[in-house]
């Protein structure tokens, strides 16, 4: 059956706008936009490759006063998203070109899609990753299947050595794009979020370094219902996309942080056809603070479960930080898309979160160094229901009278609330308490 809408025509408005230029990959430029049949096609042509994530009802609705949905594709196989994309671009490709094979060099969620799913259709797959990469995503690749190669310190040297290799060898050089076919299969997001949520009102979706999601998916859900409110969301530290939109034109130069805590959030600049799409389609985009994407991968992880990274927990981010009043009481979905984050960021991030939302707390005092006198400090903070993790003393250091201890005491609270409330009995019994401001 064809749904009829009238943003086919805003499609294809954006389609005679877009700014010619050439293909960033060695794939053929296809510089067309998406319609509501491509992805419809994409649907049908992935559906066996991967996961139909749910789209589920959270808990942390209540907290915030929106009907909260959370499409979770940090389920598929490599945690990513990109998957969809990767998959339908895979299975376009021509036979002989399939046969001869494709090669990769980055360490982004894309290469590991592209690793996985080559590998499953049997096609020759080379992922270049620089000496600097780390270990963990170099072994993700191996055990998904491809022969991955370590060139140069730098991710240039290992992109320039993939082109040579390419060149060379007639492999295909993939790098993250916006031709119809990945566009496409990005956007089977958004059909299936208006399928498993009836009556939305609004759809959150990051929008970092490349915002082919937000573009396919706000395609498809604009054809389905126009009144569906389509919101990208990305860094204040790299708002690239509304610099664009502000431009008119893709921003190719832009500064990133190499920091892996923020990955494909902060990766290169996207196609016009993404920046078309989105011009088009896409009701509004915000930018919200790091401090922001750090609360909302704790609040996933404590009521959701859910362990994601930067792009995965920044459209949560936007509801949390009070980014979109005008969601109060709808019924909005987020996509929740990425889950790739290393082990050691990942303590850090849930530690640092903690201080943020004012959960861990310090602060230092000095006692006179008599039997008891640490005994009633610990006293008071049971009696305040502070759970001490840590404390230290210093007796050769300090600065005061003599026969004296400093104490630096961390604890950890149940709130904001709770913090306040230790903090006025410290100050009570110690008024020359110091407390740590984070």
């Amino acid at each position: 059956m064809k749904i009829v809408s009238r943003n086919e025509e805003l499609l294809g408005d954006a389609h005679s706008r877009i700014p010619q230029k050439s293909s960033k990959t060695s794939l053929p430029s296809c510089n067309k936009l998406i319609r509501f049949e491509d992805i419809s096609a994409a649907a049908f042509k992935i559906q066996c490759g991967v996961q139909k994530t749910p789209c589920m009802y959270s808990r942390l609705s209540k907290q915030y006063g929106v009907d909260i949905y959370l499409k979770k594709e940090f389920l598929q196989y490599t945690g990513s998203v990109k998957e969809r994309g990767v998959l339908h671009l895979l299975t376009s490709l021509p036979q002989d070109q399939q046969r001869k094979g494709v090669i990769v060099a980055s360490d982004s969620n894309f290469s590991m899609a592209v690793a996985y799913h080559a590998s499953e259709l049997h096609i020759p797959v080379f992922v270049i990753m620089s000496t600097s990469t780390s270990p963990a995503r170099v072994k993700a690749c191996r055990e998904y299947g491809a022969m991955v190669i370590s060139y140069g310190t730098t991710t240039k040297d290992s992109q320039l050595h993939a082109r040579r290799l390419a060149q060379e060898n007639s492999y295909l050089y993939l790098e993250e794009e916006d031709s119809a076919a990945y566009l496409s299969g990005l956007g089977t997001v958004g059909l299936e979020m208006y399928e498993q949520v009836p009556k939305l009102d609004a759809v959150v979706f990051p929008a970092g370094g490349h915002c082919g999601l937000l573009a396919g998916s706000a395609a498809a859900l604009k054809h389905l219902n126009p009144h569906i409110s389509v919101i990208g969301v990305e860094s204040e530290s790299f708002p690239v996309l509304q610099q664009s939109l502000k431009a008119g034109h893709p921003i190719e130069e832009q500064a990133c942080s190499n920091h892996h805590f923020y990955g494909d959030v902060s990766g290169h600049g996207f196609g016009s056809n993404s920046l078309q799409l989105t011009g088009k389609l896409v009701d509004k985009v915000v930018a919200v603070r790091e401090e922001d994407i750090l609360i909302s991968m704790l609040r996933l992880l404590e009521y959701e479960r859910a362990t994601v990274d930067a792009e995965g927990a920044i459209g949560l981010a936007a509801l949390i930080a009070g980014k979109l009043p005008e969601l109060k009481g709808k019924r909005v979905a987020v996509a929740i898309c990425s889950g790739n984050l290393e082990l050691h960021l990942l303590q850090q991030c849930i530690a640092r979160a903690l201080t943020l939302d004012n959960r861990v707390c310090r602060f230092s005092l000095v006692l006179s160094d008599c039997p008891g006198d640490i005994a009633k400090l610990l006293e008071l903070l049971a009696r305040e229901e502070a759970r001490v993790l840590d404390l230290k003393q210093e007796r050769l250091f300090v600065t005061t009278e003599l026969f004296t201890v400093e104490v630096t005491c961390t604890v950890e609270t149940r709130d904001k609330i709770h913090a306040a409330q230790l903090r006025a009995a410290l100050l009570e019994h110690y008024p020359a308490a110091k407390w740590t401001e984070r």
